[in-house]
């Protein structure tokens, strides 16, 4: 293990602490009768106070000192005397372990009492003090100049995303969004459990990926020696169980799904469904935005919330507009009653790209997602989709090449998804072979299985039943104004981490120029390098063989650049 500088100090420091008899990791618990936010909220001048946390600066000024203490809370200004902390003889406790062993980074415990200081800043008197954890790397604090400009701040998002740990200790506004995202879970639970809801669970591990469309991760069961898929959806397990007599149930579920990862895609992610029997999509449309308007409130303090340029106001009510007259009004185009044919020749009309293994549903839902999806940037309802796109939902009442459901869009992106749901168990399983059909046709997105069970569910009988499906992540990017799931996710999916290796001073020379602008032209950063020929053909050898940099010919000719 290579260690740097630092991390040998700070492991030369943890050999002194032990062998001064200082227990670095103690077991013990350690009593914490305040936090910074009490501290602050509930102060009286000399309170006595027991509080925990981080070291996170301190300005060392002989027999004193300022520091600050981050708990989960904030941070609090803490004072050491040395008098104070050593009342006799020995002053080993300040002067050795305080201002020589400890390091920004470690946690402590602080007994003392409150003061504020001349300019009036709330502070703990420390009396004593107990290392409760050495820090053995340095967090990646942001430095200061003398006019107090910040430079070296921690916001590469690959860094942050993979230490998130590091991220949370020092850029408190990431620690904020994650308090919102559990606001944002406990009103929605509430807004469920005060109309009489339950909450259940039902399994991740699934012989038949159901209750989506999507390619799902295999494993295999060994005791059982079948093949086993992390559930797309929980959809027809939730069915499952109104048809065995809940009247509304739902599930927080985290899904898996084996498809490319964006900013706005992780192959894990969380959303939550729920069936309410007796309803219908007309009802769910009102419940849903009264549901939005309350997370949004609860989360926020306010319905209205910044999204990039735009500012989305969540209050109900939310506008209703047709996929038909979307597609119209965007397009010129009627897609009423036209044939397979017609919707492709449409398409390719559009400019949109589109192939042969593509149905009616999914030819008019690359139409909408092209020409239609971005320009509805308030909350909307898109309602009555075609029947081919809606395998789970209830033929429309009025039309029968529709369904009975909608998709609520903000800013060009979809967060809710809902049907009332097809409860006829002979049109499902026709719906389910059509979707078999076009998935033998090479249609990647269609259901590639019929759940057998499911049928036998609805069999026996399933009520009138209207189900509500949102995305939880991607509810809580418009919720903090955050573009990237990864932002509002605490452990994103990540690429396999690059070993580290060790690179001479002309490698290191390389990669900077190619840092700052990758492809070059070979001869151009071979003269911004000033190596020489020798040197310069060692480096690139060198960071071609540890997959930093390719060398690529090309018919303007020899380009270098940044490995993907």
């Amino acid at each position: 293990m290579q260690l740097s500088e630092q991390e040998l100090v700070r492991r030369e420091k943890l050999a002194s602490l032990k062998k001064m008899g200082i227990n670095p990791y103690p077991a013990e618990s350690y009593h914490v009768s305040h936090t910074s936010a009490s501290i602050k909220d509930q102060f009286k001048e000399g309170k006595q106070v027991s509080i925990a946390g981080r070291l996170m600066s301190r300005r060392i000024q002989g027999k004193a000192s300022f520091a600050e203490l981050q708990d989960s809370e904030g941070r609090i200004q803490v004072y050491f005397n040395r008098d104070e902390i050593c009342s006799g003889e020995d002053k080993t406790l300040y002067n050795e372990v305080y201002k020589k062993l400890l390091d920004i980074g470690d946690f402590i415990g602080i007994e003392g009492e409150l003061f504020n200081t001349q300019v009036g800043e709330k502070t703990v008197l420390v009396k004593n003090f107990t290392l409760l954890s050495k820090a053995l790397k340095p967090l990646p604090l942001p430095k200061a100049d003398k006019e107090g400009n910040e430079y070296d701040k921690f916001n590469d998002p690959e860094l942050r995303y993979r230490q998130r740990y590091a991220d949370l200790a020092v850029n408190p506004k990431v620690k904020n969004i994650f308090i919102k995202r559990t606001k944002l879970f406990n009103a929605m639970r509430e807004f469920f459990n005060e109309r009489g809801y339950f909450e259940v669970e039902t399994p991740i591990l699934q012989s038949i990926p159901g209750g989506a469309a999507a390619r799902p991760f295999v494993t295999h069961h060994n005791a059982l020696d079948i093949p086993l898929y992390l559930r797309i959806a929980n959809e027809l397990y939730l069915k499952r169980l109104i048809v065995g007599g809940f009247d509304g149930v739902y599930e927080f579920s985290k899904n898996f799904r084996n498809e490319g990862m964006d900013r706005t895609h992780n192959p894990e992610f969380t959303a939550m469904e729920i069936y309410v029997a007796y309803k219908d999509y007309n009802w769910m449309m009102d419940f849903t935005e009264k549901l939005i308007e309350h997370c949004a409130l609860a989360v926020n303090g306010t319905t209205k919330a910044t999204f990039g340029q735009h500012e989305v106001d969540f209050k109900a009510p939310y506008k209703r507009v047709t996929m038909t007259d979307a597609i119209k009004e965007f397009t010129g185009y009627d897609i009423t009653g036209k044939s397979e044919e017609e919707l492709r020749q449409a398409a390719l009309d559009m400019g949109i790209e589109v192939d042969e293994t593509m149905g009616k549903g999914k030819l008019i839902d690359e139409i909408f997602g092209e020409k239609c999806e971005g320009n509805y940037i308030q909350p909307t309802f898109i309602t009555d989709y075609p029947k081919d796109m809606s395998p789970l939902t209830k033929e429309h009442r009025d039309n029968p090449e529709l369904t009975e459901r909608f998709e609520l869009m903000v800013c060009g992106k979809e967060i809710a998804n809902a049907y009332s749901e097809l409860n006829d168990p002979i049109d499902q399983r026709e719906r389910f072979e059509e979707q078999l059909r076009l998935s033998e046709k090479g249609d990647d997105e269609a259901t590639g299985f019929i759940d057998e069970d499911f049928l036998r569910a609805l069999e026996y009988g399933m009520p009138p039943t209207s189900g509500l499906g949102i995305g939880m992540d991607r509810l809580m990017m418009f919720l903090t104004n955050n573009p990237s799931i990864q932002e509002v996710l605490f452990f994103p999916q990540m690429k396999p981490e690059r070993k580290k290796v060790d690179l001479t001073e002309e490698e290191k020379t390389v990669l900077e120029l190619l840092k700052k602008d990758s492809p070059q032209a070979l001869e151009s950063i071979k003269a911004s390098s000033g190596l020489s020929n020798k040197k310069w053909d060692k480096a690139i050898k060198g960071l071609r063989k540890h997959n930093l940099a390719t060398v690529n010919k090309t018919d303007d000719g020899l380009f270098v650049a940044l490995e993907e």
